[in-house]
């Protein structure tokens, strides 16, 4: 098993010559979520389901338009 390790090891020293040390950046700083076309479209289509607990407490999606019927 050292052998693995230390071939593993040699390889990313050699990696390492090639491209540079990894950049590490601050790990104190907020990660910045930006927002694209995707990710806006899923929340809309999120947005017409209404989470629901029954009574067991199992979780379960309705949307919102099927609601009137329910009740």
């Amino acid at each position: 098993m050292a052998h693995v390790l230390t071939g593993f090891m040699n390889l990313t020293d050699r990696l390492r010559f090639v491209f540079g040390p990894a950049s590490v950046g601050d790990s104190a700083a907020p990660v910045v979520h930006l927002h694209d076309d995707f990710e806006h479209a899923s929340e809309e289509d999120l947005s017409q389901f209404e989470v629901e607990t029954d009574s067991e407490g199992h979780h379960y999606a309705i949307r919102k338009s099927d609601l009137k019927y329910l009740e």
